[in-house]
Formats: structure tokens, sequence, C-alpha cells
């Protein structure tokens, strides 16, 4: 197989060819535009185009898969000549072919066929395919329906169990003097003191919740203990 540089453009990534893949195959189809030669052919041998795309990683089942939605979707083409079975994608990246090989036949020109690839044949093999893609997406969305719903819950009793807190004005002193403590209209000295007692009292008790709030996330910092023990690492 030919490994002349290439590269996927956005005229690519805009082709009818792409745009028509599903959206759980993409990845592997970018993956196969730089692991085939540069005609767009390779050896259909799902175990190596798994360990090509996705290395140490146990994916031959979801590949195996990919390929038969790519076959359907017309990305690709799967082909058999003389027994050999290969790929052949059907807008390959451009590449400089001169004096290039390809390990793969020709596929067959105008002839009908029929692949007997990936674990099943052709069209009995891709109905199989989009079933098992189907119920893998419908047990994602259910997990993550069940990570919301947890989530959702862990909120909820957390503002259950949270108790109303005191308002400050409550406990603050009063706007006025004795004679009116909730203030006046009139002139009045002494209102006035205690109008700057009450603002005074209000503000050293906002810096109070400030503070109590900067040291308790100082408190709930698991590393925090563990950098100042160990400044070196």
């Amino acid at each position: 197989m030919s490994t002349k540089q290439r590269t996927i453009s956005a005229a690519d990534l805009r082709s009818p060819e792409f745009m028509r893949v599903p959206d759980e195959a993409k990845l592997t189809a970018m993956g196969l535009w730089v692991h085939t030669d540069v005609f767009g052919r390779r050896r259909l041998i799902p175990e190596l185009i798994a360990a090509d795309l996705y290395p140490g990683r146990a994916m031959t089942d979801s590949v195996t898969d990919h390929l038969l939605m790519l076959d359907e979707a017309g990305f690709l083409t799967i082909y058999r000549v003389e027994g050999i079975e290969c790929i052949q994608l059907a807008r390959p990246l451009k590449a400089d072919r001169r004096g290039a090989t390809t390990d793969c036949p020709e596929p067959p020109q105008g002839l009908p066929w029929t692949s007997m690839a990936v674990g099943g044949a052709g069209a009995s093999g891709r109905a199989s395919a989009r079933e098992r893609a189907r119920a893998q997406m419908g047990e994602q969305a259910r997990v993550r329906a069940d990570e919301w719903a947890a989530w959702e819950g862990q909120q909820e009793r957390g503002r259950s169990q949270e108790p109303p807190r005191r308002p400050l004005l409550a406990d603050a002193p009063p706007i006025g003097c004795p004679e009116h403590p909730h203030g006046t209209f009139q002139n009045c000295g002494p209102c006035g003191t205690g109008r700057r007692r009450h603002d005074r009292w209000v503000s050293e008790a906002r810096y109070e919740d400030a503070l109590t709030g900067h040291y308790a996330a100082d408190d709930e910092d698991p590393f925090e203990g563990y950098c100042a023990s160990n400044p070196g690492g």
C-alpha cells in the first residue's frame, strides 16, 4: 500500500459521499481516507482496519458494522475478485499516483456482484448492522437519560435539605434612634448616627459571610494539604 502523504480537505468533508455517511460511522470513514492506498483501496480485513483506525481499542465489531453502513451509504464499495475481498472508496483523496502500486485487484466493471464480506451477505448483513447500530444508540440514549435523572435528583435533594438562610437585616440594628427606630422624615441627629451604625453593621456582616465562604472553599480542596506538604511535587 502506498504511503504517500494525503490530506482531507474541506471539499472532501462537504462531498455528497461523506455527507451521506451516518454520524456513528463518520470517524471510520475519515480514517479510511488516510488508511487506504492512493487508489482508495485496501484488503477487507476488519481486524486490521480496526487496528489501524483505533489502535489499542477493541473496535472490530464496531468497524464491521461501520463498513456495512459505509457500503450502504455509497462511501465505499465492497467487492470480491478471485477470492480476494477489498474495499474501493467512491471518493479517494487527491494524491500523486505516478509510480504507485496497489495490493488490491481492480473492482469488477459493469458486472453484478454480491459481497459476502464482514459477516453476512449483502442486504442481510447491512440490515443486521443497522439493527445493531440502532440498538447501541438507543442504549447510549438510555444511559444518558439515567445520568441526567440521577443528577437532577441530587440537585433536588440538595435544595430540599438546605435550610433557609436568615436575612442579615433581621439581626441588624435599627436604622434610626430609639425614638425613631424605623427612621423619620424630620431632621434628627441621633437618627443619622443610628443609620451609620446600621450601615456599618450590614457591611461587616456581609464581609464576614464572604470570608466564611472563602475559607469553606479552601477546606473543601482535597489537594491543598498535599501541595503544602509536598512543595516539590
